[in-house]
């Protein structure tokens, strides 16, 4: 049976979780600029100029001529005798603008429109052109459900105050005069087929746009012994930025889930973005684990003579300060066996990393014994330098050091293993090194930077994240 303490303590469990920020896995920030060029591209996808182009301008006027105004209307039918077409000319969309609502919590779409109409009337032999602008204007906003948050465009209209018309030659005063209330009944009718016309198009790129960006997150990171994979796990509106909250999982070769990330109370500072079109945080400890499964723990076994005939001198040397007697014993065929007993784990500090292994190394006096001739526990580290080569992200491990060392098991008696550091940290850096290198010199493909546009990216450290950036020019 539960007592009062057992309740205490799942009270203030929750309520530390309450205060607590989660953090997300990774955040995927996209700049105005890249939200406006992959709609731009997705309206030519969806041939938003040929729309504008078949405008039924005419048809759309003789329907509901002046608005529903009657006596208009009688105008308007009227007029329409001495009109034998009219439509778009030419037709394009100029440069989408995005910018922040006016509590930051949303973003205001504008795609502004350019077109030329001319109609054919027996007053003249010249066709008769006007030009048209004027702005259709959605709202990007983040609607949740139970199933979680989505981005969705809402209200797609034309955008007030936006249309204005003018007649690009002049001609009599009775074509004029005509001209004139063709516009004037344009007037109605532009707003009317911008929000029947266009704007279905404008959702359904925007539709396919999302879709596109979340097929790009979901595209699995390969690493040599499995995939990191991330997910949506919420859409934010942060002033004029789009940031997507992923979630991430690991897997091995077979595709097993090894490890979810999920919202964390490990901390996660988000940077700015700066000017950069785009920026991917990924939290430290997924870096860890992708670093972990590029490096698993491992066993090798060295010739010393044979691969590293002056270590094995200096090893040799290094051991008659601790006795003679046990140096003779070290043959031609001793053996260093190097076991890592963990993954190494990556450390942030300060815009800096380092990664940390426990290994265990053993020295045998010759390859026909089996008894080692001593056991080393080894704390150790090494400098790790993060780059990136075109859109693959690198890591490359420095001179390892050990930060700690004890001795786990002699055959030669009690000694201090501090005598043995230096040497220690040579055969590691020499043995281990170029092996652990080697495992990483693949990288970690980011086919992201590609598919977002870009042929290269950069990388930076923070004190709790990687950010991946695309790379100056």
């Amino acid at each position: 049976m539960a007592g009062p303490w057992t309740f205490a303590l799942c009270g203030l469990l929750a309520a530390t979780l309450v205060r607590a920020t989660l953090s997300p896995a990774a955040v995927l920030s996209l700049s105005p600029e890249v939200i406006e060029g992959k709609l731009t591209q997705k309206l030519e996808d969806h041939d938003a100029v040929d729309i504008l182009w078949r405008l039924p301008l005419l048809s759309t006027m003789r329907e509901k001529p002046a608005g529903g105004n009657p006596i208009l209307g009688s105008l308007v039918t009227f007029l329409m005798k001495y009109i034998i077409w009219l439509k778009v000319t030419s037709a394009n969309i100029l440069q989408l603008q995005i910018q922040p609502s006016a509590d930051g919590q949303e973003l205001v779409v504008k795609v502004p429109l350019d077109m030329v109409a001319g109609f054919n009337t027996p007053l003249v032999k010249s066709i008769v052109e006007m030009h048209m602008e004027t702005e259709a204007q959605a709202i990007i906003r983040v609607e949740t459900s139970e199933r979680g948050g989505t981005l969705v465009l809402r209200n797609c209209s034309n955008s007030p105050g936006s249309l204005r018309l003018s007649l690009l030659r002049r001609f009599s005063f009775l074509v004029n005069s005509l001209a004139d209330k063709v516009m004037s009944f344009l007037l109605p009718t532009l707003p009317t087929l911008v929000k029947s016309q266009l704007c279905p198009v404008i959702e359904a790129a925007f539709e396919d746009m999302r879709e596109d960006l979340l097929r790009l997150v979901r595209v699995p990171v390969s690493l040599s012994s499995g995939h990191l994979q991330f997910d949506l796990l919420s859409p934010a509106i942060k002033h004029d930025v789009i940031q997507l909250h992923l979630q991430a999982k690991l897997s091995d070769s077979q595709g097993k889930v090894t490890k979810w990330f999920n919202e964390s109370a490990v901390s996660l500072t988000m940077p700015t973005l700066e000017g950069e079109p785009f920026s991917l945080t990924i939290r430290q400890d997924v870096v860890n684990a992708a670093v972990a499964a590029l490096v698993p723990p491992e066993e090798l076994m060295v010739l010393l003579d044979y691969v590293l005939p002056e270590l094995a001198l200096r090893l040799k040397s290094s051991m008659k300060v601790i006795s003679e007697t046990a140096a003779d014993q070290l043959g031609p065929t001793q053996i260093v066996k190097i076991v890592t007993q963990e993954t190494p784990e990556l450390l942030l500090d300060q815009g800096r990393a380092k990664v940390v292994q426990l290994i265990v190394l053993e020295v045998f006096a010759t390859s026909e014994v089996r008894r080692p001739f001593f056991t080393l526990g080894i704390e150790a580290s090494s400098e790790a330098w993060f780059y990136t080569k075109g859109d693959r992200l690198m890591l490359n491990l420095n001179q390892i050091s050990t930060d700690r060392i004890h001795l786990m098991n002699s055959g030669i008696g009690l000694f201090n293993p501090e005598l043995l550091k230096d040497i220690t940290a040579e055969m590691l850096t020499s043995a281990m090194l170029p092996n652990e290198n080697g495992k990483l010199s693949s990288g970690i493909s980011m086919s992201m930077v590609k598919a977002l546009g870009f042929e290269a990216a950069s990388c930076s450290l923070t004190n709790d994240a990687l950010v991946v950036t695309p790379a100056s020019s």
